[in-house]
């Protein structure tokens, strides 16, 4: 699993699996965000799978699901209100790590 750096605070992935948590954890990071919206893809695991996993790991774990070109202001809010009021580091995630990347940027913008 690969991790791409934004900033000291926050960073982007693809796809993660439930077997993942335990190792996003011991890598420092205290919070997810999952950017995918479910059933978007075959085989890929529920944010409630996620989400349990990842809260026996340690993790705290918000859904804001982006469908590709569609996210608007209550998502970029929603994002922004995560990472400001969660420990972090924060890891964020979609199926490619795109889409948690760009509405990184939009946070960002709205600074």
């Amino acid at each position: 699993m690969n991790f791409s750096k934004l900033d000291d605070r926050i960073s982007v992935a693809g796809q993660l699996e439930p077997n993942d948590m335990v190792h996003v954890y011991s890598q420092g990071f205290r919070t997810i965000i999952c950017n995918r919206p479910d059933n978007e893809g075959p085989g890929q695991p529920s944010f409630a799978q996620i989400k349990a996993a990842a809260s026996a790991a340690g993790l705290a774990a918000f859904y804001i699901p982006i469908v590709p070109g569609q996210a608007g202001q209550a998502e970029v809010s929603a994002f922004a209100d995560a990472i400001d009021s969660q420990p972090g580091p924060v890891l964020a995630y979609c199926r490619s790590g795109a889409r948690s990347k760009a509405i990184y940027d939009a946070v960002r913008s709205m600074a």
